[in-house]
């Protein structure tokens, strides 16, 4: 009972006569505030996470050696490569010295060592770090972009590669591209919006209020970072802005069909709105919960990539929950029924004792078909989604460095370049950090090590206590082979007597970070799916129902993983970023679970009031067309960030557009009620509901509710 009185009192807030006007001045007065502040969040963005490992690393303590160790030579390093496969021409060499004099004043130092020729006599490359901060590196590789490809010789190609090279090319990428997702995210749910309502105004509605939760997650998650260190990188923004909207408009679309149902049996729209709000927040705050705290889950993780995502993304659910059962509401209630136009519901006495089920057609007749062979439905679908999930050989794991972006970029090419005409380690060797007072004997210990080529000499921090040293490794940095090394090498410098050696570089980096996230799998996927499973039994009081739900969507995130494979192998990225896998396990399983939310708080509802068989085919009835309608969108939404010039962007695209749309039309419109309807009233075990003396009680479909003042 106070649960219930609790729902009625925030029901009525936001559908009151008088406090719908409260509500929306509370919100304008919010909005206006935070604005200004969702404006700076790209001002707190640090992208460095994105490649980052925990500072337990190897990889990062070798590094962070290094930065104190060496603290004049830790600037991005940029590298200018030249080659003709017919040979270097006088004209080449020309243009060499030339640039390199050009690029003397943006080095760090001032100088820039001589050339360094490939042994085929078909390339040259020079190296220097570029002073500067970070806006005054980012005009420095412009220009040396700009200069590189000025006045080139006929047949002779250059490229700049390097850091600096690689984060000019992420500076250039995403220029302008919060706009462009974000346009593209509105776009496509306001044309879906479109589509489902048929009404001119009803659209602008929920997109609008979704845009005022964006607003508002986007100035939390700018506080959060500015004053309490929380980590926001690009990807963390974009998967925002998807998120806000995604789910945002999910919840609108709950609402507003639960609100249409409502206004044919009310005459006063302020009530109908009270007992839509009563009926829906439920599973609406049910699956805000799990989403959130399924985000949150990926605090347990290491990959500081993977971790920061978790925060940003529950703010954003947050925000969304708040506005949709909030805003959204009361502005429904102050403009009225005519929002529905050219198809607006009328009241009528008729209809408040009518079946609801009459008016969907289309998904009457899907529970017609899936309560006639409940079995054969739910062995047939789960047959599907099985034959799916071997489309899962066509991925692997690890993304090739030069397998970033989406489109050739200069940094890209230039590795190309080098890995073409000079030993294929050398583009990236290890990095030796060891005391000075061993240097002799890790150098010999490091020659010794199968895969390595060579091993340059030591090089002496300005303090005297530590030397740097650079091993070239025989095979392609981010290969297997290379990777085997790197352990070889770890192995046997750090028995070297008082060394304290730490390998370090791009390839030892690979190798932690492929560790890392193997960890975070084996611990985040378990506690994801513990608190999915407690806040699905808490809801529906019931463990058999729970069990099932989370199996279904667990298939459905390897079917989606199969499908994808097949799509992503045909576009030539079928090599998943190594975080992919369980970021998008998270977003599968929490979504997932979302719609089936919907669909098991109703079916437990109607089937307190018709029965377990019943209820379980009323409630897919009057479900289906939204809850589908629901998953399109945020399959819409999710799709939209394949518009980001990266493939990890575009591969989680791709696996949770395919994933959604697998649930939305399989798993939860025939599965989950064919298993239902198969297992019978067990579903509902221990509740009352699963014992054969219950029995349905005789209520009206309506409840009446004052509208409050």
């Amino acid at each position: 009972m106070t649960t219930t009185r609790h729902k009625e009192r925030l029901a009525g807030l936001p559908s009151g006569r008088r406090s719908k006007y409260a509500m929306l001045v509370f919100w304008l007065v919010l909005v206006a505030v935070a604005g200004p502040l969702a404006l700076k969040l790209t001002e707190v963005q640090d992208n460095d996470a994105l490649g980052a490992l925990p500072a337990s690393a190897e990889a990062s303590r070798a590094a962070q050696r290094a930065q104190e160790a060496f603290p004049d030579s830790q600037q991005p390093l940029a590298v200018a490569v030249y080659a003709r496969e017919a040979g270097l021409t006088d004209a080449d060499r020309a243009k060499v010295d030339a640039d390199r004099a050009a690029f003397s004043r943006y080095a760090d130092g001032g100088q820039i060592s001589p050339p360094e020729p490939s042994d085929d006599g078909r390339a040259l490359l020079f190296s220097f770090p570029v002073a500067g901060d970070a806006d005054q590196r980012a005009d420095a590789v412009t220009d040396i972009k700009d200069r590189l490809t000025a006045d080139v010789p006929d047949g002779l190609r250059t490229a700049l590669t390097g850091e600096a090279g690689g984060d000019g090319d992420l500076f250039d990428a995403f220029t302008g591209l919060d706009t462009t997702l974000l346009l593209a995210t509105a776009g496509a749910v306001a044309l879906l919006l479109l589509v489902t309502y048929r009404s001119p105004v009803l659209w602008l509605i929920p997109l609008v209020t979704v845009a005022v939760a964006n607003q508002l997650a986007g100035a939390v998650v700018y506080l959060l970072a500015k004053h309490a260190g929380l980590a926001v990188d690009l990807q963390s923004q974009s998967i925002l802005t998807v998120l806000v909207f995604g789910v945002g408009v999910d919840y609108a679309l709950l609402l507003i069909a639960r609100y249409r149902e409502e206004l044919r049996r009310h005459a006063d729209r302020h009530a109908a709105m009270a007992v839509a709000l009563r009926r829906s927040i439920g599973a609406i705050g049910a699956s805000a919960a799990t989403v959130a705290l399924g985000l949150l889950c990926l605090l347990a993780a290491q990959l500081p990539s993977t971790r920061g995502l978790g925060p940003v993304g529950a703010v954003g659910i947050v925000a969304a929950l708040l506005a949709m059962t909030t805003l959204l509401p009361a502005v429904l209630v102050v403009f009225g029924r005519w929002l529905f136009w050219p198809f607006v519901p009328r009241y009528s006495p008729e209809t408040v004792g009518a079946d609801v089920a009459a008016e969907h057609g289309v998904w009457r007749r899907i529970a017609g078909f899936v309560g006639r062979r409940p079995r054969a439905v739910w062995l047939g679908t789960a047959a599907v989604l099985v034959a799916l999930t071997f489309g899962i050989g066509n991925l692997s794991i690890g993304l090739p460095s030069d397998g970033s972006f989406t489109t050739e970029v200069g940094s890209v090419t230039g590795q190309r370049m080098i890995e073409a005409h000079y030993p294929r380690g050398s583009v990236a060797p290890a990095e030796i950090l060891a005391a000075a007072g061993s240097a002799d004997q890790v150098v010999a210990a490091a020659r010794a090590v199968p895969g390595v080529a060579e091993v340059g000499e030591p090089e002496r921090s300005p303090d005297g206590r530590w030397v740097r040293i650079a091993a070239v490794l025989a095979d392609t940095p981010d290969s297997d082979a290379a990777m085997d090394t790197v352990d070889r090498l770890r192995a046997v410098v750090h028995t070297v007597p008082g060394g304290q050696a730490l390998v370090g570089g791009p390839t030892a980096h690979v190798l932690d970070e492929e560790r890392i996230v193997d960890r975070d799998n084996r611990l985040v996927a378990p506690l994801v799916l513990a608190v999915v499973f407690v806040i699905l039994m808490l809801l529906l009081r019931a463990l058999v129902a729970p069990l099932l739900l989370l199996a279904s969507v667990v298939l459905s995130y390897a079917a989606a993983l199969g499908a994808a494979g097949l799509i992503l192998d045909a576009m030539g990225h079928a090599g998943l970023w190594d975080a992919i896998p369980l970021q998008t396990f998270l977003f599968l399983v929490a979504l997932g679970v979302d719609y089936t939310i919907f669909l098991s708080t109703r079916a437990r509802e109607e089937t307190a009031r018709l029965g377990h068989r019943q209820g379980v085919l009323h409630a897919l009835t009057v479900t289906g067309g939204v809850i589908t309608s629901a998953g399109v969108v945020l399959a819409a939404t999710f799709g939209a960030l394949s518009v980001l010039p990266l493939v990890p962007s575009v591969q989680m695209a791709v696996i949770i557009s395919v994933g959604v749309l697998l649930d939305t039309f399989l798993v939860r419109s025939l599965l989950v009620p064919a298993l239902a309807l198969h297992v019978g009233r067990r579903t509902w075990w221990p509740s009352a509901l699963a014992r054969p003396a219950a029995r349905p009680v005789a209520a009206s479909p309506v409840e009446r509710i004052p509208a409050a003042s």
